[in-house]
């Protein structure tokens, strides 16, 4: 796997959540489809976690933390952020201490895994939005903040 194809992965992760994360307030995040479930405002909190945890790895010095959930607009800022970081490192000449695979299996994948899970529970809140064919998408690498490209093809 080269650093190209991982921040791409980063900006489809950008992109995916992103829609996921738009058009929600406070309340979403406060959402409990169980409760033992985790609310969504926790699960964005852990998205950020993977991607600093995944640049902690990236850089030879692993290191996780537990952060609390904050307000929705604040949680999505952060993972924006996050995310920004962690590219901007692939895209530097910095050394990457592990095999890229190991990061995309474990940071990564879950956080895909997480984003699904935010767009289920934007249904059961009532928040549904509408489906898409990423394959059309507009990804770019490098792209992993809030403005994303509008969808190509979306379906109810």
């Amino acid at each position: 796997m080269s650093r190209e194809f991982l921040r791409h992965a980063l900006a489809t992760l950008a992109y995916r959540a992103g829609k996921t994360l738009r058009g929600v307030g406070d309340e979403f995040g406060t959402y409990k489809a169980d409760p033992s479930s985790r609310t969504p405002a926790e699960i964005l909190a852990h998205l950020g976690d993977l991607l600093d945890w995944a640049l902690s790895i990236a850089k030879g010095k692993q290191e996780w933390h537990n952060s609390p959930a904050l307000p929705w607009a604040d949680g999505v800022a952060r993972f924006h952020t996050a995310l920004a970081a962690f590219d901007d490192y692939l895209a530097s000449d910095e050394p990457v201490a592990v095999p890229l695979e190991k990061i995309f299996q474990g940071a990564i994948a879950d956080s895909l895994t997480h984003t699904g899970q935010l767009a289920m529970l934007r249904r059961m809140s009532g928040n549904r939005m509408k489906g898409e064919n990423y394959y059309r998408a507009d990804i770019a690498i490098g792209r992993v903040g809030q403005e994303q490209s509008a969808p190509k093809l979306e379906f109810d």
